[in-house]
């Protein structure tokens, strides 16, 4: 008993794990030894496995609504989603084991949920869907386990900002609008037919990481400088002007109302955090309102989205038909829902990119909505937790800045869609059709996955000098 004994004790100090420094928790016992690294992976498996169910059953549930059958047809596309999250696990557990369990399993459910949408709202959209689906999946496991990821990202802060605006000055000139009308945002793929890209989809994360790069520095500037408070001041109000007029001039040539607000919120909120002053953000809020009060004078587009977001109802089958059938579609959804494959979403015009929320609360109603609304939020505060962990200030600013720009922007359309506020156009993150901001959106998440892997590293290591 004493030699079966020792043979257990040497086999549980083995468990030690040398290359990440991490102990094993939970009870000794010989057949059952739970490390802290197999119950993040279990919490994650499990998370995924419900993301899985609820998409299967949709799918199934849709198939039925609109075949009467299991067809295949429904079925292929949460086929391959379900292989592609499958393989993202393997391969985050194998080559990066202390990442967050839950923003895959979050990043899973919003994805599959929204090739779900596309298929019922805009079955011929699906299998390019599809395509930047496996794309940004691919995208998100490099950036989340290669750990030059993030000095390449800080070091060539401005190379990649400069490739950013250039790419915007290309759109500027030679954009188009896939669909033949409305401003011109993308730019055709070489050698591509059909495919499209939006720079100013890449443009959101570029400026997160310059922004992030250069509150980093001028903070270690102000620190160290004996007129530390001056320079404080200059280094913090020269970009607050630089972006208000990068954001009028967005919304000037491009017509671009949501991506201008959601650059210029997102600059105000990690403004905010790098300072702590509120008189920042007041002025800049003032200065937004400006750029809003000029824009509603001047264009007619912004005029339209001002007055159809204060009193749709008189233009109801004219100019406001959009908002209005959405305000619709939510009422009609109720507290269960329409079911999936059973409401009429696609009487709201653009229903598969704009208004995917107003589709989600028909079809599936409140309890849809507030779903929906929690993922987010579950999302907001896992990446501002590994903000708030975060070891050095490049990393903190740089996943806060990337959480709320995914958040600021899921709000702005959710809200923009129940007539809270005035529709500003951006699509929602994961969901909606839209291979460019799907793209970029998986980046962000790959990049918080990298960063969460480092904060559970530190905090090892911190514990172990302990």
């Amino acid at each position: 008993m004493r030699r079966r004994a020792r043979s257990w004790l040497r086999w549980s100090i083995a468990i030690w794990d040398e290359g990440t420094g991490q102990r094993t928790v939970g009870v000794m016992t010989p057949l059952f030894f739970v490390t802290l690294r197999e119950k993040r992976s279990w919490q994650e498996r499990l998370l995924l496995i419900l993301a899985a169910a609820f998409v299967a059953l949709n799918g199934i549930a849709l198939s039925l609504a609109l075949t009467g059958a299991l067809s295949l047809q429904h079925l292929a596309a949460p086929t391959v989603w379900l292989a592609t999250m499958v393989a993202a696990h393997l391969l985050l557990q194998r080559l990066q084991p202390q990442h967050d369990p839950v923003l895959l399993p979050l990043y899973a459910l919003l994805t599959g949920w929204g090739l779900i949408l596309i298929d019922r709202l805009a079955p011929n959209f699906l299998w390019r869907q599809l395509l930047w689906l496996v794309l940004g999946t691919a995208l998100l496991v490099v950036l989340a386990v290669v750990p030059q990821s993030l000095r390449l990202v800080r070091r060539y802060r401005y190379t990649w900002l400069t490739i950013g605006l250039v790419l915007l000055v290309a759109t500027l000139v030679f954009g188009v609008n896939p669909s033949g009308s409305g401003a011109a945002l993308w730019l055709p793929w070489p050698f591509l037919d059909d495919v499209y890209f939006q720079p100013s989809e890449l443009l959101k994360l570029l400026l997160v990481i310059f922004l992030a790069s250069y509150f980093d520095e001028y903070q270690r500037v102000a620190t160290v400088s004996p007129d530390g408070g001056s320079r404080r001041h200059l280094a913090y109000l020269a970009p607050l002007f630089l972006m208000w007029g990068f954001s009028i001039l967005l919304l000037v040539w491009q017509r671009d109302l949501g991506a201008a607000a959601l650059f210029f919120l997102v600059f105000l909120a990690l403004l905010y955090l790098a300072t702590g002053q509120w008189q920042y953000v007041a002025g800049g809020i003032g200065l937004l309102a400006l750029a809003a009060l000029f824009g509603y004078f001047t264009f007619a587009v912004v005029e339209l989205r001002f007055e159809t977001w204060w009193n749709p109802w008189p233009e109801a089958m004219d100019r406001a038909f959009q908002i209005v059938q959405s305000l619709y579609a939510i009422a009609a959804g109720g507290v269960t829902g329409q079911g999936v494959g059973q409401g009429f979403p696609y009487y709201v015009p653009v229903v598969h990119s704009d208004f995917a929320f107003a589709a989600i609360a028909e079809e599936w109603g409140l309890v849809g909505s507030i779903a929906t609304i929690a993922c987010f939020a579950l999302l907001a505060h896992r990446g501002l937790l590994i903000a708030s962990r975060a070891r050095r200030a490049f990393h903190m600013y740089l996943a806060a800045g990337m959480t709320l720009l995914i958040s600021v922007q899921a709000f702005l359309i959710m809200a923009g869609v129940a007539r809270l506020i005035p529709l500003t156009g951006v699509t929602l993150p994961l969901v909606s059709y839209g291979g460019s901001s799907l793209l970029m959106t998986s980046a962000m998440l790959g990049l918080l996955l990298n960063l969460s892997s480092r904060m559970e590293l530190g905090q090892r290591r911190l514990r172990r000098k302990r």
